[in-house]
């Protein structure tokens, strides 16, 4: 597969293919990506933060990330710029380099998209506790077409989103490529948040 480069903005959270994100930005390196990005209707990547932090001089960004599109811009109360961006296709950097500007660039190479799998019978709890959280939660998720609940893919990288993971958890599930272990994953975490 073809590389691509694409510019990066490492973050201490993960975005998933399908979720969104809300992000202020004020830093001159990510305004100037928010204006290329938003001209000429690119993707940049959002990726997690190994090392380092998110403002001031360039962090070590996960090699896995998600590729993301702008949808929406805001004036926030404080003056500084809001936008919300939408996760699509996964990548893996195969190289990074730090522009002038201190904005962190790579060479990614795009993960093809996951199959559509059903959620197997041994999992369907979570597919239950996901609906039960979109109900209190609400949001984009709340008008999800029924046979979302029944796609292992969608359903693990919902919960994987909603779930209050450490951020090394919700990396993991980014980076793993099949639906049903992913599943089976996050039916390992489960009893953390059951009630005692």
């Amino acid at each position: 597969m073809d590389l691509i480069d694409l510019p990066l903005f490492p973050l201490r959270m993960v975005l998933f293919p399908g979720g969104s994100l809300a992000l202020r930005i004020f830093e001159p390196r990510y305004l100037d990506l928010v204006r290329d990005s938003a001209r000429d209707g690119s993707e940049f990547g959002i990726c997690l933060i190994l090392d380092g932090e998110e403002t001031g001089a360039p962090a070590i960004p996960a090699a896995v990330g998600t590729m993301a599109r702008i949808s929406d811009f805001d004036t926030l109360p404080e003056g500084l710029l809001g936008i919300t961006v939408e996760g699509r296709g996964r990548f893996r950097a195969r190289s990074t380099r730090v522009r002038d500007n201190g904005l962190v660039t790579a060479s990614v190479e795009p993960w093809p998209e996951e199959p559509h799998l059903p959620v197997p019978p041994e999992h369907g709890l979570l597919a239950t506790i996901l609906e039960r959280l979109v109900e209190q939660v609400g949001g984009r998720y709340a008008k999800a077409r029924r046979e979302c609940f029944d796609d292992a893919s969608w359903v693990g990288f919902r919960l994987a989103e909603l779930l209050p993971l450490a951020p090394a958890e919700k990396q993991h599930l980014l980076e793993t490529t099949d639906p049903l272990l992913r599943l089976a994953q996050l039916a390992h975490y489960l009893p953390r948040f059951q009630d005692g």
